[in-house]
């Protein structure tokens, strides 16, 4: 399989790399100009730490948003958490925020059924994604939510209209996603560190990862299709 199809594909992908970056510097550039304060990190967490159990859950449900009404990308969320609770909290809060999330799309999928899911996810989502949801096993899924960048919030809704089990899919969810959660909240605490090249280094790697995930989507659809059937597990 080539990574990219086309000279278009290779210049799209690029493009949305050099925005997403060009994203990053501008906010850093406003947010030093306009709130110095947030690249102190001790102070930041203190200030934080002052909201006591609410500081947690307020990342906490802002990462399970993102996965039900996706207005915010979840590596965002997750670089915060780093930046704000380290490495080992921001994963925990992360990752408990996508399980929440995930949790509530596909309960919400399987209460209200098909015409539920049609009003709430794309028809070109649906029409691409809907027979594979259903014809993938758990390692199907887990192979296709590992890479950053594919619709698996879309997925979330699909895998409620399926037969399978709530903890099967929250469990393939989980180990899914928790490497790229792990990178993504480890460069925040880099940044919070002031280690900014390496922090610069993870984040770029993220993007790459799911510019190339998202200008491929069909194929890694089609490739995990093939696969499935020959995994041993």
């Amino acid at each position: 399989m080539k990574v990219f199809a086309s000279r278009a594909d290779r210049w799209r992908t690029l493009l949305l790399i050099v925005a997403v970056i060009a994203a990053f510097v501008g906010l850093y550039v406003g947010a030093r100009r306009y709130a110095p304060f947030v690249f102190n990190a001790q102070a930041l967490r203190a200030w934080i730490a002052g909201f006591g159990i609410f500081a947690p859950l307020v990342f906490v449900f802002l990462q399970a948003a993102q996965v039900v009404l996706a207005p915010i990308p979840g590596q965002v969320v997750a670089l915060v958490a780093g930046y704000l609770f380290g490495p080992v909290y921001g994963t925990i809060y992360s990752l408990t925020g996508v399980l929440i999330g995930s949790a509530i799309a596909f309960s919400l999928a399987k209460r209200y059924g098909r015409s539920f899911v049609e009003r709430v996810i794309a028809d070109d989502v649906i029409d691409r994604f809907d027979a594979f949801v259903e014809r993938v096993g758990a390692p199907g899924l887990f192979a296709f939510v590992i890479i950053p960048g594919l619709p698996d919030d879309a997925i979330c809704f699909l895998s409620g209209l399926t037969t399978w089990r709530l903890r099967t899919f929250l469990a393939v969810i989980a180990v899914g996603r928790l490497p790229a959660y792990v990178i993504t909240v480890y460069a925040g605490g880099e940044f919070a560190s002031g280690r900014f090249t390496e922090g610069i280094a993870l984040v770029g790697l993220i993007i790459t990862i799911s510019a190339v995930g998202y200008y491929k989507q069909n194929a890694v659809r089609d490739l995990v299709t093939r696969l499935e059937p020959r995994l041993p597990f």
